[in-house]
């Protein structure tokens, strides 16, 4: 749709979003067709006398017989003045209501075509800057200690280049992921199965609760509705739309984050895998995504260099060259940065001798400044 839907289009898109399940291309195709006002109305008729079915367009592969039993399956669920009930629901809850063409609409959703969601229902952020540069990053609920360190050190590198860590709020290698991108005063982004008001799993609560203040909370299906099973597998086409590149970090055979990987292949998207131990069960969905073709990664580097484009530059072998060079290269913080006085204090120097140190090393590539504070490259 256009920028600036008219409000009786945006209320029509929140009633989409409690008719239709999520991904449903009949439903997309006739919104498509018709604008979602026309739409809603043919399913109005329907639940008002199902036996008079009204004209239906043509919508391309969707023959006429699935849009009518389609439309009988929709019109057991209207409820008028339901979408209005919703979108003051959800704004008690600090949220609101998101349509395509809005500053905070996802533009890579579009992708999906007929299956995009008909509206975001989201919590937090909902500028446009927050979907600029964005990587989704899953893996498994059982995650392992070394899942857990790689997605954290993963995570970290990529908040620092200014990207938005989409996952999907789970156990696991999502919540690692939200937590670690929150810890680092980055940007992170949840997609929910269910309403906004049934933040799922309950023990993650308070973690989605951060998400959304650092971040946003988003869900297709309007509050009240739960989470299911199909819900979870519709969800991940969201995760991978929004994401730029989808990296899978670790995965069993038959996890879930391989459904968000297939989707993410579909819309010809950059997927990538974290190798892990052979013997590791958690990490065979990984090790299948490699041999079908997925890209190996193992730091933010080789991940931002999917999503720029640009090669990563090896990093500097072997210890900085003079003493002094080494004294202040490892003091130098990974996270954060340190003042020249600082460093003099931690190293026994005087100011010129660290700031001749600092220019060696940053013309090493070893060191950064940002704002005259210094951190190791």
């Amino acid at each position: 749709m256009s920028v600036g839907e008219v409000p009786q289009d945006r209320l029509a898109r929140a009633a989409w979003s409690g008719l239709a399940e999520p991904g449903d291309p009949v439903a997309g195709a006739l919104v498509e067709v018709l604008g979602p006002s026309e739409a809603l109305a043919l399913v109005a008729d329907v639940a008002a006398d199902p036996g008079a079915m009204p004209a239906l367009p043509p919508l391309g592969s969707a023959n006429q017989d699935r849009v009518r039993r389609s439309l009988l399956g929709w019109a057991a669920r209207w409820q008028p003045g339901a979408a209005r009930d919703w979108a003051d629901w959800v704004t008690r809850l600090g949220g609101k209501l998101v349509v395509p063409g809005d500053p905070g609409w996802a533009t890579r959703l579009d992708d999906l075509g007929h299956a995009r969601p008909m509206c975001l229902w989201a919590q937090g952020d909902d500028s446009a800057e927050l979907w600029d540069r964005t990587v989704s990053v899953v893996g498994a609920r059982a995650a392992t200690g070394y899942g857990e360190h790689v997605t954290a050190e993963l995570v970290a590198g990529l908040v620092d280049a200014g990207v938005t860590v989409v996952s999907g709020g789970a156990f696991g290698i999502d919540a690692v992921a939200h937590r670690a991108a929150v810890a680092a005063g980055g940007r992170t982004a949840a997609v929910l199965a269910g309403g906004l008001d049934r933040p799922y799993p309950a023990g993650n609560a308070r973690l989605l609760s951060a998400v959304a203040a650092s971040g946003t909370v988003v869900c297709e299906v309007p509050p009240g509705r739960h989470p299911t099973r199909h819900r979870f597998l519709l969800r991940n086409r969201v995760i991978a739309a929004a994401g730029a590149v989808t990296v899978v970090v670790e995965a069993a055979w038959r996890s879930g984050a391989l459904s968000t990987a297939g989707h993410a292949v579909g819309l010809l998207r950059p997927v990538a895998a974290v190798p892990g131990p052979v013997t590791s069960a958690a990490s065979a969905g990984c090790h299948r995504l490699l041999r079908d073709g997925a890209v190996c990664v193992s730091d933010a580097a080789e991940v931002l260099e999917l999503l720029d484009g640009t090669p990563s530059c090896a990093p500097p072998t072997g210890p900085p060259p003079g003493p002094h060079e080494r004294m202040v290269h490892d003091a130098l913080p990974l996270r954060g940065e340190r003042s020249v006085e600082a460093l003099g204090r931690e190293c026994g120097l005087a100011a010129p001798d660290v700031l001749e140190a600092l220019g060696s090393l940053e013309l090493a590539g070893r060191a950064t400044c940002r704002a005259g504070r210094w951190r190791r490259a």
